[in-house]
């Protein structure tokens, strides 16, 4: 089995036109170089043409003892870059509704975040009731602002968004995390444009950025668009992304989000169609205040009538700006004041305290329309263990049965040097603490080590998927072809993909001079 190299076997036809070529040299030495050049040039042409009528007429040709397939990063290639957002409308945009959030504080302004007794339980409902100590007033005074706020926000600016699109989050360590996902996107077939949205010009990578813009990928940075030293939390970054995007109808996925099928079919799906918003589950119900829906008008006084409400998990999000700008901009007020407010009043400090709830929370308090999907998330273990790697969230397009779309992998995020990477703490830039193959504490150390399965192939085919494949290729593209690439992370990546999954590495036969552009081969059956 060939980890990598030249094809073992090369075709018949080239060690004929090699030959051949070495008899012609040996014919042509008394002439000058340039008179030797010219022979041999028209003599290889002339061989060329009658190989070439040869095989066609004998049907002899290689033996196909590996199916290649062309790079997906070559396939993505055409498409269409997005356009550029216009940094000074957007800016103008954006400082409207900063005035507007600036002038109409919540009350009070900082909320104490208390951890409750126990993360692992589901608080108990007195415990929620009387978790966050809100006085009458300083109630009052919120729901007041919240009353000014949505009556005053900034119309549609029409002009500044169209088309459909992709939005990603990355910077720091979620850049690596963002790398598998984005060649994840093209693996599984997606044409969508796309924007890798970072909070400022630190953070971005431009020899990464000049590769992913011929992939139809463009980076932004939100410095741009504005003032990014207000953001107190890293939570506040992703309404920033959704906001200042290009595109009109927008699917956000967190850097760590892996999708396992296309997900280019949620925008022509009822789901989204009918609703122009689609949400996805999380585990748990709402722990928030019972204040929270006085401030937000939804009930008259503190109220439990969000307390059957399941949350949700915004690792992918669905959103048509045209329709539920409103709602979008209400969004960035919760997140505005979010990490001294509107974080602790959704969750009360129990777990899933950050922005991920406050898009539901805008849509309930304008009463607006939205798709949640039916189907509860499930949790993919390690294989061989009872270690949870991620949550699988389901198709949108089919309600009537679960079918995965989505890998949220928030407890193991799959990135190559994360992986595999040997001394990558000691790079100065994007450093890798110790990654999964140093740590012998890591749950996929052994995996790695011994070449296994990080997915069960059980699961997996009770699932009707197997992305891990996939994602290992796009390992491969990011520690052998790509900007990051490293030759020590690329072998031992190979390798791993030869070991695991009987991939095979080979130069392509396409051109028997050059010997071909180098490419992934899977063995046939």
């Amino acid at each position: 089995m060939t980890i990598y190299g030249d094809d073992p076997d090369p075709p018949p036809s080239t060690h004929l036109l090699r030959n051949t070529i070495r008899k012609l040299r040996r014919l042509h030495k008394g002439g000058s170089p340039r008179q030797q050049v010219v022979i041999l040039f028209g003599w290889l042409l002339l061989v060329l043409a009658a190989f070439r009528a040869f095989g066609y007429l004998t049907g002899q040709t290689a033996k196909p003892a590996l199916i290649c397939q062309a790079s997906t990063h070559e396939h993505s290639q055409h498409i269409k870059l997005p356009k550029t957002p216009d940094k000074v409308q957007l800016s103008r945009t954006w400082k409207a509704l900063q005035a507007i959030y600036d002038a109409h504080p919540p009350q009070p302004l900082n909320l104490d975040l208390k951890p409750f007794d126990s993360i692992a339980n589901f608080p108990p409902l007195e415990a929620i009731k009387t978790h966050t100590n809100i006085s009458s007033a300083d109630a009052q005074v919120a729901r007041a602002s919240h009353v000014a706020v949505t009556q005053k926000l900034v119309p549609y600016p029409s002009h500044l968004f169209s088309g459909q699109g992709i939005v990603v989050l990355a910077g720091g360590r979620y850049t690596g995390f963002a790398t598998t996902g984005l060649g994840m996107l093209r693996e599984i077939g997606s044409k969508l444009p796309v924007e890798v949205w970072v909070k400022d010009q630190s953070e971005e990578r431009e020899g990464w950025c000049t590769e992913l813009a011929k992939e139809g990928v463009a980076c932004r940075r939100l410095r741009d668009y504005m003032d990014t030293e207000l953001l107190e939390h890293g939570y506040q970054l992703k309404i920033s992304a959704i906001l200042f995007s290009s595109f009109e109808q927008i699917l956000f996925l967190d850097a760590d989000n892996l999708p396992v099928v296309n997900p280019d079919v949620i925008f022509t799906s009822n789901s989204f169609t009918d609703t122009g918003v689609v949400m996805w589950p999380d585990y748990w119900k709402h722990s928030g205040s019972p204040t929270l829906p006085y401030i937000v008008g939804l009930s008259d006084g503190p109220s439990e009538v969000l307390r059957e409400d399941q949350t949700a998990e915004s690792g992918q999000l669905v959103w048509d700006k045209k329709r539920h700008w409103k709602s979008l901009c209400l969004a960035a007020y919760y997140n505005y004041y979010g990490p001294r407010h509107y974080y602790t009043m959704i969750s009360q400090g129990w777990a899933g305290w950050g922005d991920k709830d406050t898009f539901l929370i805008a849509l309930r308090s304008l009463r607006q329309d939205y798709y949640m999907v039916p189907h509860p998330l499930r949790t993919l273990f390690i294989n061989g263990t009872k270690n949870g790697i991620g949550m699988l969230q389901a198709d949108p397009t089919k309600p009537a049965q679960y079918e995965p779309m989505f890998l949220h992998s928030n407890i193991v995020k799959w990135s190559v040097r994360g992986f595999l990477c040997y001394g990558c703490g000691d790079q100065a830039i994007d450093p890798v603490a110790v990654s999964a193959i140093e740590n012998p504490k890591s749950p996929i150390n052994r995996h790695l080590k011994e070449h296994l399965r990080i997915f069960s192939l059980a699961d997996m085919q009770a699932l009707n998927i197997d992305p891990e494949p996939s994602i290992w290729r796009s390992f491969e593209h990011v520690a052998c072809r790509s900007y990051w690439q490293d030759q020590g992370l690329c072998n031992r990546t190979r390798e791993h993909m030869v070991q695991t999954f009987g991939f095979q590495f080979r130069k392509s036969w396409t051109s028997p001079i050059t010997g071909g552009e180098e490419q992934i081969c899977l063995q046939s059956n």
